[in-house]
């Protein structure tokens, strides 16, 4: 499993709950946002932002309910990865927001079982015992997804909480000006080997973190070593090469550019898809290091080479094709930070309904 560790911007610990009944009686009566969140992108920014300005207008925590593992992924064990933000990632996400407490429940028979009103009365309201709920327009929960955010705001009536309903929010990223802000966007910015675009739809870099693995030593004997990542639990983009930044464990709290390749490595017949990341003037054994690798932009996709000497020629053009994507301005690593509540709420001084 990923490592967490992040840009450290929020020196507040966010609390993280397992089972309700240990949750911090100092996070009762919270203001909670409900949802997956994968990704955490713009939309979900909003629905979190939100609850975040009601929890500091009530003068209550802001909390974050969730289930692990997806519903989709319970439903649909042998279907291919799909998360954005494995479970890991997504937390880090959340606490640099400023959440102050994830209830994490793990999705399972009984839990899908539970109707929209048994959900709403056992978990919500006797459990948290919460003061408001924040959802979007598209939730849905309860046995059969039975429940959508009219149901909640009913419910909510009779049980004494208040409910805010999050409309669409729209957007103008280049190629689906106008649509809402959705995972399926990002994901299909991704597949089509678009980082940029995904980082435009998130709010922030797409990043894939995990401990740096034990390779074949291809790269380092041709010149360009690499460290090597599993994927877990996590969407696989299009095979190809992307200039990337990365912090690594023990580096400090540095950014190293670099270029990297996703992809079974067809010129020497490989089957099973590795993410190898070659970083500019970054040397040593780092195995074992956990290392957060942030996607910018795409290069080119994944191709067989007639030859080593080839490949090798190619890679060289890739590192100096990755050095000017990265010197771009539009491609400044503070251009997109990672969001905060603070920013938020800076730039959405009203709510959106």
């Amino acid at each position: 499993m990923a490592y967490l560790f992040y840009d450290p911007v929020r020196l507040v610990k966010m609390e993280i709950i397992r089972h309700i009944e240990d949750l911090n009686p100092a996070l009762q009566g919270g203001v909670t946002a409900l949802g997956n969140f994968d990704g955490f992108h713009r939309g979900h920014q909003v629905v979190v932002g939100e609850a975040g300005r009601i929890a500091q207008a009530k003068n209550k925590p802001l909390l974050v309910l969730m289930t692990e593992p997806h519903p989709r992924a319970f439903f649909n064990p042998s279907g291919e990865s799909f998360r954005l933000t494995p479970f890991r990632e997504r937390l880090n996400l959340l606490e640099n927001f400023g959440v102050d407490g994830a209830i994490v429940l793990h999705f399972n028979k009984d839990l899908s079982s539970l109707t929209p009103e048994e959900f709403t009365r056992n978990v919500l309201k006797e459990g948290l015992k919460i003061s408001h709920t924040v959802v979007g327009y598209d939730y849905r929960f309860g046995s059969g997804r039975a429940g959508d955010a009219g149901t909640l705001e009913e419910l909510g009536k009779t049980l004494k909480f208040g409910t805010s309903v999050i409309p669409q929010i729209h957007f103008g990223v280049e190629g689906a000006a106008g649509e809402p802000y959705s995972s399926t966007l990002v994901r299909q910015a991704l597949k089509e080997g678009k980082p940029r675009q995904a980082a435009a739809l998130l709010g922030h870099w797409w990043t894939v973190n995990g401990p740096i693995i034990d390779g074949e030593k291809r790269g380092r004997r041709i010149g360009f070593p690499t460290a090597n990542i599993e994927f877990h639990d996590s969407l696989v983009p299009r095979h190809g090469v992307y200039a990337v930044r990365a912090r690594v464990e023990g580096a400090g709290d540095i950014l190293i550019d670099g270029v990297a390749n996703i992809g079974i490595r067809p010129t020497f017949g490989g089957e099973d898809v590795l993410l190898e990341a070659h970083l500019f003037n970054f040397e040593g054994d780092h195995y074992g290091r956990h290392i957060r690798l942030h996607f910018i932009a795409g290069i080119r996709p994944e191709k067989k080479f007639d030859s080593l000497e080839a490949l090798k020629a190619q890679i060289a053009l890739d590192c100096e094709t990755a050095k000017e994507l990265l010197g771009d301005p539009e491609n400044a690593h503070h251009h997109l930070p990672l969001p905060t509540l603070e920013a938020y709420l800076e730039s959405h001084p009203n709510p959106p309904f």
